[in-house]
């Protein structure tokens, strides 16, 4: 079964937005697993203004479910993560100024400069996922890299979804289906909601986890958490 993993910036934002600590993010995210996500996803970004880096230590101290901390490897954030000890580090190529992640790596430029922090990630026992396009070249070259998994960026999917469902998935599957041939792990994320998800899992076979957040958080204003997150779980199921 593919598992739920919550990206719980958005919580932090409006957090943020009257600077006090309500809503309470860390009492937000055990509510949240208790709802039945497998797992809670941060993206801390160098200027906080969402995730603060604080949140990745209260967050590790006090839920039990796996906790993954995406993000560019700057030496912040690598810090950061060798401090805290996640279950799961998701590497993202997006800069300092970006509102959301909008490419994956290109794992053939960038590979002596991602090889390195792989290798440190691994050898402090954290799994690392390795945020890519759908391209079979970036996928072969995150298994050279060691990594464990790659998060397959759905942007693009979500995006053309309503107008060629069937043609925006077609790369996708391409990838699940080498992904199983050279034993690396899936993960999926970006732009996912309960009118694409069903269709994307369907189709891309072997996803160990989908992480979303803006959707869920968005859709929640309507349904409520716990019955949001209970339409993903079926979904998912």
């Amino acid at each position: 079964m593919t598992k739920l993993s919550v990206n719980v910036n958005k919580i932090a934002t409006l957090r943020n937005a009257r600077g006090e600590n309500y809503p309470n993010l860390l009492n937000t995210a055990i509510d949240i697993l208790n709802f039945g996500a497998d797992g809670i996803t941060i993206h801390p970004r160098p200027d906080e203004r969402h995730i603060k880096y604080q949140d990745a230590y209260d967050l590790k101290s006090n839920i039990k479910s796996e906790l993954n901390i995406e993000g560019n490897p700057i030496q912040k954030f690598i810090e950061l993560v060798l401090d805290v000890i996640p279950d799961q580090v998701t590497l993202v190529p997006d800069s300092d100024d970006a509102i959301t992640s909008n490419s994956g790596w290109n794992t053939i430029d960038n590979f002596s400069f991602l090889s390195e922090i792989v290798n440190e990630f691994k050898r402090n026992s954290i799994r690392v996922s390795i945020f890519i396009d759908p391209e079979i070249k970036m996928l072969e070259n995150a298994k050279k890299l060691g990594a464990d998994r790659v998060e397959l960026f759905t942007g693009p999917y979500a995006k053309r979804f309503n107008e060629n469902k069937n043609d925006s998935i077609k790369k996708y599957i391409l990838c699940s289906e080498v992904a199983d041939k050279i034993n690396i792990e899936l993960n999926a994320g970006h732009d996912l909601n309960q009118n694409n998800l069903k269709h994307f899992i369907s189709n891309v076979k072997n996803i160990k986890e989908v992480s979303i957040g803006h959707a869920l958080i968005t859709e929640s204003l309507y349904f409520g958490l716990k019955e949001t997150i209970k339409k993903y779980l079926d979904i998912l199921n």
